[in-house]
């Protein structure tokens, strides 16, 4: 049996409590955590979802080879979120045609992607009025504008567009 020296039993003692105070909690409340921010909306990819749908109607007004130049080169700006040369090309296209639906509403899709939300509904509306009231443009309309609303937490104009939206489609006719 080893015989400890009244000081070596006082050291080991004293590391003892020692440790023990470090093991108990200490009286600070715990750090707030703090949740992640949820990331940020891809607006023109549920805006796609949204207005996806098959028409048994199309509305396509004719065509202008100019202006197609300028929105083809506008979708792929927006396919590669070039927002800024998008929304420049779209700018050209209002010079040409200041009412032109598609270009309209192509400009609000821009800007709900820039969180431009009353831009964005002013022009969806915009293109809603001078365009068809049916098929796909129509919904992309509806679309938008729903979307700007429901992000500004505007619920029941939300779903008001949402409602004006599913009026966009018709049904094919039945062919005997």
């Amino acid at each position: 049996m080893t015989v400890f020296k009244p000081r070596i039993a006082s050291v080991l003692w004293l590391i003892s409590v020692l440790g023990m105070i470090g093991c108990a909690q200490s009286g600070l409340p715990p750090a707030a955590v703090k949740s992640p921010e949820p990331p940020p909306r891809d607006l023109l990819a549920e805006m796609a979802l949204l207005a996806a749908g098959t028409d048994g109607i199309e509305v396509q007004p004719l065509p202008d080879p100019e202006l197609e130049d300028l929105l083809s080169d506008a979708e792929q700006a927006i396919v590669i979120r070039d927002l800024s040369t998008a929304d420049q090309l779209l700018e050209q296209a209002l010079v040409l045609r200041p009412d032109h639906p598609e270009v309209l509403q192509r400009r609000a899709e821009v800007a709900l992607a820039k969180h431009a939300l009353d831009q964005a509904e002013t022009l969806a509306i915009a293109s809603w009025e001078r365009g068809p009231k049916l098929g796909p443009l129509c919904r992309r309309n509806w679309a938008a504008i729903r979307l700007a609303r429901e992000v500004r937490g505007s619920v029941q104009a939300a779903d008001v567009a949402r409602q004006q939206g599913e009026q966009c489609t018709v049904a094919a006719p039945v062919r005997m």
